[in-house]
């Protein structure tokens, strides 16, 4: 796709790629040469301008990197460990807590006591890393080191029926490790402006949680610095029904369809210029937008009868 840079009213090709094919704009066009032979075919050519500091790339590089945040399984140690550093900061710890708080967790509170220097160390570096300022290596990157509290200096304390009980890292459901490597990312996107892309924002979460998750976006009160959030999502509930809130615009609504070729097909939810009122959530489960996996319980069932002993 087209890359352009835009001044005042003007715009400029810096480069456009389809496939393998680059075609460089006018700029740095000897630097742009460059880029391309060292180009791998899995490789993004900003990153690799950035990487041999392309002068007209790296401030368009550093944008991405500064402004993008990514939430998805890979990340989600480095995340908890942001939220930590957050705690043990006095400006940020009180809005930390109180969504661990408001999400009915059974959080009370939490614990916090300092690291091992030597871990204390790697926990700066998967801040660093989380937040661009260092590359990722290939390895772990805090080698022999997963346990959650031993990485953050940070233990949970649950409601208990006779007094708050404090938990180990073990003892935690998924969705509350989940929410507390959520919790940090979400406030300082909120606060900086930036957009959080989040893979499978739903996964161990409850759809409520969720979609209170989105207000806090959707809501100008507490999203004065037009943060964003882009995330996918299997919960057919954030589509909204024909009465009541609707959590999402219909302009914010995509769909992704798999094509029998393999490919997967990106559009939008207007291009069927939905009424104001429709049922966009019971439409969808009802096929009306496609977008939906075709599925046959007699296939399901052949597929355990194959291994049940006959008779069964």
């Amino acid at each position: 796709m087209p890359v352009k840079q835009a001044h005042a009213a003007l715009a400029a090709l810096l480069f456009h790629r389809q496939g393998e094919a680059v075609r460089l704009g006018a700029a740095e066009r000897a630097r742009g040469r460059l880029v391309i032979n060292l180009l791998r075919p899995n490789a993004l050519f900003l990153s690799t301008a950035a990487a041999i500091d392309h002068p007209v790339l790296v401030p368009l590089y550093q944008w991405f990197v500064q402004n993008l945040r990514l939430a998805e399984a890979d990340s989600r140690l480095a995340r908890q460990v942001l939220t930590a550093e957050m705690i043990n900061d006095d400006a940020q710890r009180d809005a930390v807590l109180q969504l661990l708080r408001a999400a009915d967790l059974g959080i009370t509170g939490v614990r916090t006591q300092p690291p091992d220097p030597a871990v204390q160390e790697k926990v700066r570096r998967v801040v660093r890393i989380l937040m661009e300022t260092e590359d990722e290596p290939d390895h772990d990157p805090v080698p022999g080191t997963t346990d959650f509290s031993e990485l953050t200096g940070v233990n949970l304390v649950h409601r208990g029926a006779v007094a708050d009980v404090e938990l180990d890292n073990m003892d935690e459901s998924l969705g509350t490790l989940v929410w507390f490597g959520l919790v940090g990312p979400v406030i300082e996107s909120l606060v900086t402006g930036t957009v959080l892309l989040a893979d499978e924002l739903d996964a161990s979460l409850h759809p409520d949680l969720v979609a209170q998750l989105v207000r806090l976006y959707q809501n100008p009160h507490t999203n004065p610095n037009h943060a964003q959030l882009v995330f996918n999502s299997h919960d057919t509930s954030l589509l909204g029904g024909a009465v009541g809130e609707r959590l999402l615009g219909r302009d914010q609504i995509w769909f992704t369809e798999k094509l029998n070729d393999g490919r997967t097909r990106l559009y939008q939810l207007i291009d069927f210029e939905p009424r104001k009122q429709e049922a966009v959530g019971r439409r969808y489960l009802d096929g009306w937008y496609g977008a939906k996996p075709i599925i046959s319980s007699t296939e399901f069932e052949a597929a355990v009868n194959a291994v049940l002993p006959s008779g069964t």
